[in-house]
């Protein structure tokens, strides 16, 4: 059987990019997401497209009991697998702490961090039964530095770049790798999502000047997975040429 990548979240952005870079590259893919409409699709579209086995598992990371559930229930060839891309997550809000949506909080830090633990917690164990695999987590610049209003999105995105940390140390003795890519502004749904929907104003984060796009991410993390097996990566930050920092962007 071919490698195996499982990729969460990957109906859209980031995730959809990362499909079509690995499946391009002769992986075979279990592919996560919660709509079970646009994940069919791109499993079919890839199917039509590549010459890859893909199986497409309809499941919200943030729920523990389907991550374990939808993962388990797996034939033991697939549970052989290489690459897991930790990418699901998301952004609510943009409030300063002491107006922020309760429920925006308990959203981002159930997926980002929770969902994120749920389904390494399960696959990080069949790595080390199989001897072998790479853990690629996302993060994001909102890891390595704080903007206003950010506070939750942001503390989540640190989670991230420590558990990215701990997971290299815990899973080193097994030789499994871990890496983490750090994006900064990449004209994705994130800006929709992190404003419910309000087109206009996700438009206007990038204004002026020329974003990432999903592929750019997509291309680095077959980068860092498609290194030599003495190769780790461990942390990779990755910005738009007119961006230094988290909000320091150059618009023209």
């Amino acid at each position: 059987m071919s490698k195996i990548a499982l990729i969460t979240g990957a109906t859209s952005g980031i995730g959809e990019a990362c499909a079509h870079v690995f499946a391009r590259e002769g992986y075979n893919l279990i592919l996560t997401g919660r709509r079970e409409e646009r994940l069919n699709k791109v499993a079919a579209h890839l199917n039509d497209k590549y010459d890859v086995e893909i199986i497409a598992s309809v499941f919200d990371v943030s729920d523990r009991q389907q991550v374990i559930d939808s993962l388990e229930e797996l034939s033991p060839e697939w549970k052989k697998v290489d690459v897991l891309i930790n990418n699901a997550g998301l952004s609510q809000g943009l409030d300063p702490i002491q107006n922020g949506n309760i429920d925006d909080w308990e959203t981002m830090i159930d997926t980002n961090v929770k969902g994120l633990l749920y389904v390494s917690r399960v696959v990080s164990n069949w790595m080390i039964e199989n001897g072998k695999g790479h853990i690629v987590n996302l993060g994001s610049i909102a890891g390595k530095e704080v903007y206003a209003n950010g506070n939750v999105y942001c503390a989540t995105k640190h989670a991230v770049d420590a558990l990215n940390k701990g997971m290299r140390i815990d899973l080193l003795p097994y030789g499994i790798k871990v890496t983490a890519v750090h994006p900064g502004a990449v004209e994705t749904e994130f800006s929709e999502v992190r404003f419910k929907g309000d087109k206009d104003r996700a438009k206007k984060v990038y204004d002026g000047f020329e974003p990432l796009v999903a592929q750019d991410i997509a291309e680095t993390i077959w980068f860092v997975a498609s290194r030599p097996a003495h190769v780790n990566i461990n942390d990779l930050v990755i910005m738009p040429t007119a961006q230094a920092t988290a909000g320091n962007i150059y618009r023209k």
